[in-house]
C-alpha cells in the first residue's frame, strides 16, 4: 500500500476509502434538483450508468432485481396508504441518511 492523491486530497496508506450511493444520488450534476422526488428522471434512457447505484452495483447489471423491486414498490403504493408514524421526524446525513427513529410506517390497506 501506498499514499495516493485524488481529487487533491491525500489518502495516507492504510485510510479506509468510503463512498454512498448519496454522494452520487444527491449531486445536482447528475440529479438536477436532487432532493425532488421526480419520476421522470428514469424515464427513456434513465440515468447515465453508475449514477443511480441502489444495490451498490449499476442497475443494467441487475435487471432482475431491478424489475422485482419495482414490482413490489408498485403494489405497495397501489395497495397501501402509507403513514409516517413520526411525521417531522428529520433526515441527517453522517454520512449515510439517518432518521432518529428508524423512520417506522404503518401501511393501511386501501379500502376496495
Amino acid at each position: 500500500m501506498i499514499d495516493f492523491t485524488f481529487a487533491g486530497f491525500t489518502i495516507p496508506k492504510g485510510w479506509k476509502a468510503f463512498w454512498t450511493t448519496h454522494s452520487t444520488h444527491k449531486n445536482p450534476k447528475y440529479f438536477p434538483n436532487p432532493k425532488k422526488f421526480d419520476t421522470s428522471r428514469f424515464e427513456g434512457n434513465g440515468p447515465a450508468p453508475y449514477t443511480f447505484m441502489p444495490f451498490g452495483v449499476d442497475l443494467g447489471c441487475v435487471l432482475y432485481t431491478q424489475l422485482q423491486v419495482l414490482s413490489f414498490i408498485h403494489n405497495l403504493m397501489i395497495k397501501f396508504k402509507w403513514e409516517k408514524l413520526f411525521p417531522n421526524e428529520e433526515i441527517t446525513y453522517r454520512p449515510l441518511p439517518s432518521v432518529e427513529n428508524g423512520l417506522p410506517i404503518r401501511l393501511l390497506p386501501h379500502s376496495t
